[in-house]
């Protein structure tokens, strides 16, 4: 694969309805999402590309046969600063996958201003993005990370993107998944997380731990005020959608089951966010 220039295809399909989440994100999320991550985008992908060095997500180095270009994939880009950490380390081509356009379309401005040719974003569901445009065995990284996981419809679901993890990556390729396990419900005042604050804006997400789904979905409360002026109102925009609780045991067992061996683990602050490293199992 040789790079490319920094475009935006749409590849959802016609008959899969968009997840609730993915609905979320680009509805009611996006204009808010880098300020959530701190703002600075080309700040964030320096960070980034730390982490992706030291969990050693790194093009393959090519044997003797003509090589057809490193490639890596991120599913749920969001903005894109694990995108462009991914074409600052040094591979030819990055689909960068999500399936909130204006997302996308942040990341393609961005992407052409610094200009970072090796970034493609891609409008794509994440449940047939690998089938649809990645060749079996060939990508040397494919990362999955912010929680993305969650936001999928159904544990089912994960499961399936685990196998096709497995069979995009090529014999020396890395995953990395990151992840928050909600299995133990919050209770209490422990429900309320604080996202960010500034002169302008503040955000906060309240858990709801509901009944009728079992330990199957948490309800995530979105709540952001802003205000206009520094002497103005606040305003309050809510709105609520369910992620998935996926416990780090069954994920580990489906990627074992999918063929992806374990060769790092990482434990956040406070438990809640896991983070897998994972090569194909031999």
């Amino acid at each position: 694969m040789t790079p490319t220039t920094a475009t935006t295809s749409a590849t959802t399909s016609a008959t899969a309805p968009v997840p609730p989440a993915a609905d979320h994100y680009d509805g009611f999320l996006a204009e808010h999402y880098t300020w959530m991550l701190g703002g600075d985008l080309g700040a964030l992908a320096d960070a980034q590309r730390a982490h992706l060095s030291d969990w050693g997500v790194v093009p393959v180095v090519p044997g003797p046969a003509p090589a057809a270009g490193s490639l890596a994939v991120d599913l749920g880009c969001g903005p894109g600063h694990t995108s462009l950490a991914l074409a600052e380390s040094g591979f030819d081509l990055v689909l960068a996958v999500d399936l909130s356009q204006s997302l996308l379309d942040e990341l393609s401005a961005h992407a052409a201003e610094i200009p970072a040719p090796a970034v493609r974003p891609v409008r794509s569901d994440l449940r047939t993005a690998l089938r649809d445009l990645v060749r079996p065995g060939s990508a040397d990284a494919v990362v999955c990370l912010g929680d993305t996981l969650t936001h999928l419809p159904t544990r089912g679901d994960v499961a399936a993107l685990l196998n096709d993890i497995a069979g995009a990556l090529a014999p020396d390729g890395t995953a990395v998944l990151s992840y928050r396990d909600l299995t133990v419900p919050l209770t209490g005042t422990d429900r309320f997380l604080p996202v960010r604050s500034a002169e302008d804006r503040i955000m906060t997400c309240f858990l709801e731990y509901p009944d009728d789904y079992d330990d199957y979905t948490v309800v995530v409360h979105d709540l952001i005020h802003t205000r206009s002026a520094p002497e103005g109102a606040w305003t309050l925009h809510a709105r609520s959608y369910r992620k998935l609780r996926l416990a780090h045991a069954w994920v580990l067992e489906q990627c074992r089951t999918a063929g992806l061996r374990v060769v790092r683990e990482e434990t956040g602050a406070g438990g809640g966010m896991r983070t897998v490293v994972l090569r194909r199992a031999v």
